[in-house]
């Protein structure tokens, strides 16, 4: 094995010699071995270099006793991967001279992927397989591969399984009548993961070695946020629990999994046609107050009704959960200029009913205007945002009604004095 030390302590009693013989089948490669500790890389180079479990003798780990060692055939060399970070959770491997990997019927490849801690657990851990058919020269051929934490595991020649005692792991197989095979592992487990592939002949339950066939495939791993981005069901979201960052998908319409893929309780496609025509054709209502305003000649304030109407309807077609959703514009343009129309319809009706002079009237149209704006854009989700303006306007009525009502008394007895003293004096 490669960078392992052997302590051996001397003692007065008599033991078994130890015999300790390099393993002469496993040539460490020449690009692990310029390779620096501390690197961008995912540094284990052997399956020696990370401490194993008591295990019965394998990899190449010599043995006490009359000189047995463990059959060469068990020493690999774990072939490194490269680490691009990406963005956040984003991170793709790379190994050296591929993706494609030639795997010879004599030995299985092994690949290590460092998973850093806080980094990339709270990702989706991504693997893909993909057989090139043109390389099997017309044998029967799979290839199978294993996927463990932290220790790898040998596929055998016959019973080919991914666990061993109290380990298990990931087991994924592609062959020419099933050529592709994926697998996503949300929230993995950070350390050092090890995929051991393993190409075979014949028929399942069990399989021979291949004598000449050198099976060829093509190796994808990446780390994503999400599935699949969510599908057209959802919406990837970065989320931070007790200073955990993680990704999740926030799935609309009843959809349901990782991925919003699960459509067990989801919405039907025409449910939400229906919902969508109905609370957009609902603004309709706006169409009498429109009219009203025409004929008694508000001008001013029939032209903010068809305003809110307008950018009420499209904005409630553009914010359906679901995918029957039509966006005439930006989503935060339509927000916001369906939430202004909305409290300028309230502003200028209370105004319009105080009866106020023409000239008060617009400057308080225009002012109203520019401070529900600027309200909007500080806080558009406020609940002083509707409640202040409305409470404003409202206290103007009252005021405005009640110097009327007073006035109108005032002329209402002058008025009556006047009339006694005709009658007098006739």
């Amino acid at each position: 094995m490669w960078l392992y030390w052997l302590l051996a302590v001397p003692q007065s009693k008599p033991f078994p010699p130890v015999i300790v013989r390099p393993c002469t089948k496993c040539p460490q490669p020449s690009l692990s071995r310029a390779l620096v500790p501390g690197a961008a890389m995912n540094m284990p180079q052997s399956l020696g270099t990370q401490p194993l479990p008591p295990e019965p003798p394998s990899l190449g780990t010599p043995v006490e006793g009359s000189g047995a060692v463990a059959p060469t055939e068990h020493c690999w060399p774990v072939r490194p991967t490269l680490r691009n970070e990406l963005d956040t959770f984003s991170v793709h491997f790379y190994i050296f001279f591929g993706p494609s990997v030639a795997l010879p019927p004599e030995r299985p490849a092994v690949f290590a992927l460092r998973l850093l801690p806080v980094l990339d657990s709270g990702g989706v851990l991504s693997l893909e397989l993909q057989l090139n058919v043109s390389s099997l020269r017309q044998e029967n051929v799979t290839v199978f591969g294993c996927l463990t934490h932290e220790v790898p595991l040998s596929l055998g020649d016959a019973a080919v399984t991914c666990s061993k005692e109290s380990l298990a792991g990931f087991l994924l197989s592609v062959s020419a009548t099933s050529r592709v095979a994926r697998l996503r592992i949300p929230f993995p487990q950070t350390g050092t993961w090890f995929l051991t592939l393993r190409s075979l002949c014949g028929v399942g339950p069990r399989f021979v070695r291949c004598r000449n066939a050198t099976a060829e495939v093509r190796l994808r791993t990446f780390l994503s946020p999400c599935v699949d981005d969510c599908g057209p069901y959802g919406q990837c979201k970065l989320l931070r629990t007790h200073n955990y960052l993680y990704a999740a998908c926030e799935c609309k319409a009843g959809w349901r999994g990782w991925g919003c893929t699960d459509s067990a309780d989801a919405l039907t496609y025409g449910f939400q046609l229906l919902s969508t025509l109905l609370l957009c054709l609902s603004n309709l209502m706006f169409l009498p107050p429109v009219v009203l305003a025409i004929r008694s000649r508000y001008v001013l304030e029939a032209a903010v009704y068809t305003f809110t109407m307008f950018f009420s309807t499209f904005y409630h077609a553009c914010d359906q959960p679901g995918i029957v959703v039509f966006c005439i514009m930006d989503y935060d343009v339509l927000q916001f200029c369906d939430f202004l129309g909305s409290l300028m319809s309230v502003w200028v009706t209370v105004i319009a009913m105080a009866r106020l002079q023409p000239v008060i009237k617009q400057v308080l149209y225009l002012l109203g205007a520019m401070l529900l704006s600027m309200a909007l854009q500080l806080d558009r989700h406020g609940l002083w945002n509707l409640l202040g303006p409305s409470l404003f306007a409202l206290g103007i009525l009252a005021t405005a009604w009640f110097a009327a009502s007073g006035a109108g008394t005032v002329t209402h007895r002058h008025g009556a004095a006047g009339f006694s003293t005709c009658v007098q004096a006739a």
